[in-house]
């Protein structure tokens, strides 16, 4: 299992942040998402410091859909991010927390009229436009309550990236986005730019998630800068700002082989660069929309082992206090991790394992197939990299608890996410 930083073996037994895995589990006594915040942190700095031009602004939105909750918009917020929200859920949340709400981009597909008026209620300024009927809400608000309000139109570039299925957003046929190949996007352009309380700025452009492959995004960033440079030919206006979005990839397993994401940036902004000259057009900010790039290697989830189990045709399981409900990830797209026996750090891994949740689902699996030191009943499991759509995509399956959250740092843990208690599972029911 790779040891990201922060994670150190300490006489056998691993610790993050400075905090021993052995000692946070006995003081919380439950399964637990475990975040190395300097490492959070250090990564909100290498973006910061390693996209920047002198050509133009840049902006680093943190995609809130990854983890959201009122710690995280604190600390994006210590570093000049931006974030991207895709419900009111994710608005409100960042408000509670004090987040600056003109630094948040509102974005889906299917905004309602009474979400588009949150927005606006909450202070937010960003407007990422999906389609022309939610166009038609927000120029019907801004004009009723007399406000200027900055829109960017979602396109689609058809750029296949590598990708799962799930996880493109950019194919002819995908639900998010105008397809620049529609001819009709000129007149909703024209139509948009010239609505007086509203202030159309440029595009916002996704390609997909977990792509590996630095030509997807450079190709990308080509075919919006020819497009933009089309669009401000026929259409007579100027576009002032592209939001490329993310999707970079990041390590989950030895078979992943992301981008070095300190010398990527730097090459992805000589590409902007190049294109802006090329294109003669007068960008004034280019964004970008890291989430899982952000995130997803400073969180590990903690798991206490409860046993194992050899089955008659020969599969030797791991059983713990979690699963699917937590990290669902493996039931929708076979996702693939790392894992540890933290106590047993030093031993060698001689059995072959399936690690098993005790959801009341074949399919409740988290990693098949991994190679571990002999595993007994009180040993504690870390499975790595969860820290990106697992929290956010967690459920009370078979009226399950959710995990709570610690962050750690400096040999000290902070409880920043409560878990469920029992009471809570049936708070809103009548």
């Amino acid at each position: 299992m790779r040891l990201f930083e922060g994670m150190k073996n300490e006489n056998g037994v691993l610790s993050i942040g400075g905090v021993k895995l052995t000692d946070l589990y006995n003081k919380y006594k439950q399964a637990l998402y475990v975040y190395d915040e300097q490492l959070l942190e250090d990564t909100c700095k290498l973006f910061t410091e390693n996209f920047k031009s002198s050509n133009f602004e840049t902006e680093i939105l943190y995609a809130s859909k990854a983890f959201s909750c009122l710690e995280i918009y604190r600390l994006i917020s210590k570093f000049n991010l931006g974030t991207d929200a895709v419900s009111q859920g994710e608005m409100f949340t960042a408000k509670q927390a004090g987040f600056d709400m003109k630094k948040v981009y509102f974005h889906g597909n299917n905004k309602t009229y009474e979400e588009l008026a949150a927005a606006l209620d909450y202070g937010v300024s960003n407007i990422i436009i999906d389609n022309d009927y939610e166009y038609h809400f927000i120029n019907d608000l801004a004009k009723e309550r007399e406000v200027q309000v900055n829109i960017l139109l979602r396109i689609n570039t058809g750029i296949d990236a590598h990708t799962h299925e799930y996880i493109k957003t950019s194919k002819d046929d995908s639900k998010f986005g105008y397809s620049v190949y529609d001819e009709k996007i000129y007149d909703l352009i024209y139509d948009m730019s010239n609505q007086s309380n509203l202030n159309f700025l440029g595009f916002h452009s996704h390609i997909g998630s977990q792509i590996f492959e630095e030509e997807s995004f450079f190709e990308a960033t080509k075919t919006v800068f020819n497009f933009s440079k089309k669009v401000q030919e026929k259409v007579k206006i100027d576009i002032k700002v592209l939001n490329l979005g993310g999707g970079f990839g990041v390590y989950y397993t030895k078979n992943d082989k992301p981008m070095e994401l300190v010398s990527f940036l730097n090459r992805y902004i000589k590409v902007i660069e190049d294109e802006r000259n090329t294109s003669g057009l007068n960008i004034e900010k280019i964004i970008i929309e890291p989430g899982r790039s952000l995130i997803c290697n400073a969180g590990s989830t903690l798991y206490e082992i409860g046993g194992t189990k050899k089955t008659y045709a020969g599969r030797e399981y791991i059983f713990v206090d979690g699963g699917m409900g937590d990290n669902p990830r493996y039931a929708l797209y076979k996702a693939e991790y790392e894992c540890c026996i933290v106590n047993k750090i030093n031993k060698e891994n001689i059995r072959e394992y399936t690690i098993a949740g005790k959801y009341c689902e074949s399919g409740d699996i988290i990693i098949k197939n991994v190679n571990l030191p002999q595993a007994e009943r009180g040993d504690l499991l870390l499975v790595t990299s969860t820290g990106a759509y697992n929290h956010s995509m967690a459920s009370n399956y078979n009226k399950m608890r959710k995990l709570g959250v610690v962050f750690l740092k400096d040999g000290k843990d902070r409880l920043v996410v409560k878990a469920d208690t029992l009471e809570d599972l049936i708070k809103n029911d009548i």
